[in-house]
């Protein structure tokens, strides 16, 4: 099994329509996607157990940090979290990208995915730095391709 450090997850905090990622890393204690399927069971008349199908999935990334005012993406979410935004304001790009998996030219399997960015809260207890936790909510399905860390360029998969 791959250590957590070799799947890596980059956030766009550039300007549309240049995109400019950025490792999300320095700070952050946690970070995880859950799936969260959606199934459906039935039991037929015929069955004593019943039957699950996956429908389809609702991710979304669950992140934990502690600000750090030198990184350029806590500092990029930090900016955001202050205009609590919504809607279309909300949105942002990732790119999660696979580095355990054998590169090819310098780039990494990867999945570039609009998300929906939630902030949860911010603060926490005397003596301790800020804690910031939001979820990255996905919109919709991935585009499959790759990704270079060295010049944090996508390339999406030909079809």
């Amino acid at each position: 099994m791959s250590e957590r450090d070799e799947f890596a997850t980059f956030i766009d905090v550039g300007t549309s329509p240049t995109k400019d990622y950025v490792l999300l890393g320095e700070g952050i204690s946690s970070a995880q996607i859950d799936y969260n399927p959606q199934t459906t069971t039935e039991t037929y008349i015929n069955q004593r157990s019943g039957t699950t199908t996956v429908d389809s999935y609702q991710p979304v990334m669950s992140v934990d940090a502690k600000h750090i005012e030198t990184d350029e993406a806590l500092d990029f979410l930090d900016t955001l979290r202050k205009t609590r935004p919504v809607g279309d304001d909300a949105k942002k790009h990732i790119v999660n990208v696979w580095l355990y998996e054998t590169p090819v030219l310098g780039e990494y399997p990867a999945e570039e995915q609009e998300v929906n960015i939630q902030f949860d809260s911010f603060g926490g207890a005397g003596g301790a730095k800020n804690a910031m936790s939001c979820k990255l909510n996905y919109v919709g399905d991935p585009v499959q391709g790759t990704f270079n860390p060295t010049t944090s360029t996508f390339t999406a998969a030909s079809e």
